[in-house]
């Protein structure tokens, strides 16, 4: 069998309501012939969205259908025995435009009990950001479940949640129960669990495509959201030049940072798991049994066979390194 190699994937593109123009300004993508592209989907095993590969000998071939093939080869042996022939991690570029809805995800738990596979946690890199852009992200003081309700029934959720204005390079872990939205003019890349669960609370009594209030999931919502206070809603983590820095290590998934201007050469000998290189500046060729290379909007996919991996920039890059 010819061995596996580093992976890369055709983008798949999703227009929306809030949608906007820097996946192709920015990246160079061509998302035509949709009017806007809210997201670029770069590693994807969602039914129905499963990405296709694009280079090497299996071109052509869904990322589902590689992991029935090559198993644990490819994905890892534990993560094999615990997601299956699902890949469990979901690698997007978000341009917003405008506000997104205010949402939450429920946690696995809560996911399963309602006849989902899981939950849905993430986490926000921020590419850029226009002067005064914000998101929010959880509650800025302590309010109960009725206070909640009264404040989304008078159309005032905003003042009791957590506004957080966002600058370039800022991290934002949203696990699963924190109340969250995107504002307009940033862009991201984001990594979460494999999974399209979203709870839409409140949409800023917007019209969709079809004419109509687009739904809302005001009761499926009140069990999954978490009401708690946190003193720091945003990710504090350091970069050394030529260094792999740590940025957030859950249970689904850790990331990393490398900004590196010089050769880099990478062991996972002792990772039982794939590895995502996801590209946020520069350009880089990565070399390990086939040479691929990738720049900023783009994502490499690393099968869990490959130990040895050769990372020579073309410049000053930047990389996040996800794996589980």
């Amino acid at each position: 069998m010819k061995k596996l190699y580093p992976l890369k994937f055709k983008s798949i593109f999703k227009d929306k309501i809030w949608g906007g123009q820097k996946i192709k300004e920015v990246f160079g993508k061509d998302f035509s012939p949709l009017p806007n592209c809210g997201e670029a989907w770069v590693v994807s095993g969602v039914p129905g969205f499963e990405s296709v590969v694009e280079n090497g000998f299996l071109a052509g071939n869904e990322l589902n259908e590689l992991i029935a093939v090559f198993m644990g080869d490819l994905v890892g042996d534990k993560i094999y025995e615990e997601f299956g022939e699902e890949f469990p991690v979901l690698i997007k570029f978000i341009d917003a435009s405008d506000y997104l809805s205010i949402q939450v995800h429920p946690d696995d738990e809560l996911a399963k009990k309602r006849g989902f596979k899981n939950g849905k946690t993430e986490m926000w890199y921020i590419i850029d950001a226009e002067k005064d852009a914000e998101l929010i992200s959880g509650f800025s003081k302590k309010v109960t479940k009725d206070d909640y309700v009264r404040h989304l029934e008078n159309k005032t959720l905003k003042s009791i949640l957590n506004v957080e204005k966002v600058k370039k390079d800022e991290v934002y872990f949203m696990p699963s129960g924190r109340v969250h939205a995107l504002g307009p003019g940033i862009m991201l890349a984001e990594i979460q669990q494999t999974s399209d669960t979203t709870y839409r609370i409140y949409d800023w009594d917007r019209i969709g495509v079809d004419g109509l209030p687009r739904d809302l999931h005001i009761n499926e919502a009140l069990d999954a959201i978490d009401f708690n206070v946190y003193d720091n809603y945003k990710i504090d983590y350091k970069t050394d030049i030529d260094k792999t820095s740590e940025i957030l290590k859950t249970v689904h998934f850790t990331t990393n940072i490398l900004q590196f201007n010089n050769f880099i050469q990478k062991d996972y000998s002792e990772l039982d798991s794939f590895v995502i290189y996801i590209c946020i500046q520069g350009k880089v060729t990565v070399n390990s049994n086939q040479a691929v290379e990738f720049k900023a909007g783009e994502a490499i996919l690393i099968p869990n066979s490959v130990n040895i991996v050769e990372l020579i920039p073309a410049m000053e890059s930047k990389i996040l390194e996800v794996y589980i």
